[in-house]
């Protein structure tokens, strides 16, 4: 889905919630119990057969990370287990105020493995996510926003998703050339210094500065109207 949404000019942000009561309750424990009956007893074979299973599902939460559109989160309920590694692959996190969080993968006996570990330091912190990650303790919205892991907490469900389609809209609204562009940049930095952040952001201006869309918004600020840009 995300490598068409990539793929798709027309699409220029992306909201994801959840259907019914809660956003979502984390992996289905009848998926792991499937994988755990392809075990054999030959420990080699079975570690190369879970750690391709692994990868496969880190793919899937790298393919949002990765998307070049803006990915928002609209939370509510609980957003457990996995659901935690899919919103930390989001650009940005909104909650409802009934929304709870909670790396639930050590009451499993488990490492979280499909990007939580790896992402959340960068959002929360690295001494909060090892709280969270040791414990397992759920999150209420409002320490979630006092922590950073959501950017605002609104009343209800409803609230929430009009405030979150309001936010998609106004993205949708910018030049989808400066908002990957954007989006790349902030990306780049998760793993350069400085100074090469800004050899390359100078390296891909030098291309994008040429888009008609920085002349579509010079004008239109100009005439103070709203600009409309192609996809």
């Amino acid at each position: 889905i995300f490598q068409w949404i990539d793929e798709n000019d027309a699409v220029r942000v992306v909201v994801l919630s959840g259907a019914g009561k809660h956003f979502s309750a984390g992996i289905d424990l009848m998926l792991l119990a499937s994988v755990a009956n392809e075990l054999g007893k030959d420990v080699g074979r079975n570690a190369r057969m879970l750690r391709r299973k692994i990868l496969q599902m880190q793919a899937s939460f790298n393919a949002v990370d990765q998307c070049r559109k803006p990915v928002l989160a609209a939370i509510q309920g609980y957003c457990i287990g996995g659901a935690i590694d899919l919103i930390a692959a989001c650009d940005m996190r909104y909650a409802a105020e009934d929304a709870q969080f909670s790396i639930k993968e050590i009451d499993m006996g488990m490492a979280a493995d499909v990007g939580t570990l790896q992402r959340l330091p960068r959002i929360i912190g690295d001494g909060m996510l090892r709280e969270l990650a040791y414990t397992g303790r759920m999150v209420a919205a409002d320490e979630a926003r006092a922590i950073g892991l959501v950017n605002r907490v609104y009343s209800d469900n409803q609230a929430l998703l009009d405030g979150v389609m309001a936010i998609a809209h106004e993205i949708a609204s910018k030049s989808p050339i400066a908002i990957a562009g954007t989006k790349q940049m902030i990306g780049y930095m998760r793993d350069h210094r400085v100074d090469d952040g800004l050899e390359y952001v100078a390296t891909w201006n030098a291309a994008m500065l040429q888009s008609s869309d920085l002349r579509l918004a010079m004008t239109a600020h100009m005439t103070k109207q709203k600009p409309e840009f192609l996809d």
